[in-house]
């Protein structure tokens, strides 16, 4: 069996577990009114495009991409399930997001996360990748807790 990356509808309750749990550890692990993960409703956005990867029946993770203008887009979403931590789901994932961001013709990917040690393993991720760290975009707003980056194409 192999991993395979399907562009999700979010109609498989296993998909809705996963952002459930997603939504949970951004609250446990970000301050009041820091959280800006996508619920399901958000999810089905007519910008965002959802992929999830799949090991047989099991889905291993989930990632978005926002179209937030004809040359920029945003990673939202990115999660692994604790099923699959440590067997590259996130870079499948990552990697799938950046070419399809190249095939569009975007010329910068951004995304936003928190800090602290329950985002340390998206900083190396992103960071192995070539994302480097910048200034806040689209309706962010800089603050002690959140952190932005950006990947030029």
């Amino acid at each position: 069996m192999t991993f395979q990356i399907r562009e999700d509808d979010l109609s498989d309750m296993r998909v809705h577990e996963l952002i459930k749990l997603h939504l949970h550890g951004m609250f446990q692990n970000s301050p009041p009114g820091h959280v800006f993960a996508f619920d399901l409703s958000g999810l089905k956005a007519r910008e965002i495009t959802v992929w999830t990867l799949w090991w047989g029946e099991h889905v291993a993770g989930i990632a978005a991409l926002k179209a937030l203008t004809p040359e920029q887009g945003e990673i939202k979403s990115m999660r692994t399930h604790p099923d699959f931590l440590q067997q590259g789901v996130g870079s499948r994932l990552l990697a799938h997001i950046i070419t399809t961001a190249r095939d569009r013709g975007y010329r910068r990917l951004s995304l936003e996360t928190g800090t602290g040690p329950a985002f340390d393993a998206a900083f190396l991720l992103y960071r192995r990748f070539g994302f480097t760290e910048g200034g806040a975009f689209s309706n962010y707003e800089k603050s002690d807790f959140n952190q932005f980056f950006h990947l030029d194409l």
